[in-house]
């Protein structure tokens, strides 16, 4: 039992006298001693401090103190400080249980497979016209390395209707079947990435509802991102009750992007495949973006897009090279373009065919960069 104890050396300087004074005292304080050539040994693990310095008049008692007094590491039972089982019981033991009590998501998160599984080679570096919930369900489980999108925030919703309630839900009911979807087909320790807006003008937090369904889904929440878009125009536009409590309209230039998590909060992926630099890992660590917003929306005809520099940050930050990247909404393919210009594969879905023209254009640009890593073939292919 000793074996666990901590243990202290002394030069044995003193007189016979006095180490056989000494040894009685420290004995009572709970310290277990004994002789050994020209040292005195000292073995214990919670002892009485309280009473050896009620005895300090003696010289190897004072020599003890000095020594214990150095010992760092320690906690207190009942007056007594413990030294030895401290480290043993505090750290060690138990400490599965503890590290989980520590993570929140523990608690939460769902063990999903982890098998992964190939993906057709005629699906890869393509734009698919299709409807999302339709052609996800066509992929097998845990062929995606990240999905990275911003959901739009009309499908679905006719705005000509009084039904206010219950086309909500049947918008969120329809977007949470599309990201159920994505969930099934990431792979382990892959990442979900949703840029996303509160609704404001119809008081939806929509980054809250978002969060819970995937926290409640099993994702783990790894973190959250503000995206500054230095959008000042917006603070100056309407202000509600004027001057007054009664209502008055608050101003955001920013939005949010929440990043999850499948099984671990860790992704395993060739180093060589890394390709963020020291300098932008330091700066895009740093959850708060500044980013103008997307310049060339007219240009492309939709009003909802977010700047190549939000993608490649994401796709730096949480991918690697030769990753399969996954955008449901991809609109007029800014994901789809920077993971190509990146040396990502992916995969771009989106049921307006003019987004998905501007698209496969904006592709064109890009000199191809992948491999031809060989991903099976199938037969009939949905894209452009």
């Amino acid at each position: 039992m000793l074996n666990s104890f901590k243990t202290v050396k002394i030069d044995n300087i003193f007189s016979i006298s006095e180490v056989e004074s000494a040894f009685s005292i420290i004995t009572k304080a709970g310290i277990f001693s004994l002789y050994e050539d020209n040292f005195l040994i000292f073995q214990f693990d919670e002892v009485d401090v309280k009473y050896l310095e009620g005895n300090r008049s003696n010289t190897v008692v004072k020599s003890l103190l000095e020594k214990l007094h150095k010992i760092r590491s320690f906690s207190t039972n009942n007056g007594k400080i413990v030294y030895a089982s401290y480290n043993k019981d505090k750290k060690v033991k138990n400490k599965a249980d503890n590290k989980k009590k520590r993570l929140g998501y523990e608690h939460y998160k769902k063990n999903f497979p982890t098998e992964e599984n190939i993906i057709y080679k005629d699906i890869l570096n393509k734009i698919h016209c299709a409807d999302s919930l339709v052609f996800l369900k066509e992929l097998p489980d845990n062929c995606i390395d990240i999905v990275l999108t911003s959901p739009p925030y009309n499908f679905g919703i006719n705005y000509n209707s009084t039904d206010d309630a219950n086309q909500w839900e049947r918008y969120f009911n329809t977007l949470f079947d599309i990201f159920k979807e994505c969930i099934r087909v990431l792979k382990d320790g892959g990442r979900i990435i949703i840029n996303v807006q509160p609704m404001f003008s119809d008081y939806i937090p929509t980054h809250h509802l978002v969060s819970n369904f995937f926290i409640q889904e099993g994702l783990i929440w790894k973190g959250e991102i503000i995206w500054e878009k230095n959008n000042y125009n917006c603070k100056y536009c309407t202000w509600g009750s004027w001057k007054s409590p009664s209502a008055p309209y608050l101003k955001y230039s920013w939005e949010f992007i929440e990043i999850f998590c499948k099984n671990s909060l860790k992704k395993s992926g060739d180093k060589d495949n890394i390709d963020i630099t020291a300098d932008e890992f330091k700066k895009f660590v740093y959850s708060k973006w500044s980013m103008a917003p997307e310049r060339k929306m007219k240009q492309y005809e939709h009003d909802a897009m977010f700047p190549e520099e939000l993608v490649e940050r994401c796709l730096k930050l949480f991918s690697y090279k030769n990753d399969i990247v996954l955008d449901p909404f991809n609109g007029a393919g800014t994901t789809t373009k920077v993971a190509k210009q990146l040396g990502r594969k992916f995969i771009g879905i989106d049921i307006d065919h003019d987004y998905c023209k501007t698209a496969q254009e904006r592709l064109s640009e890009v000199v191809n960069v992948f491999n031809g890593e060989n991903y099976g073939n199938r037969a009939n292919n949905t894209a452009l």
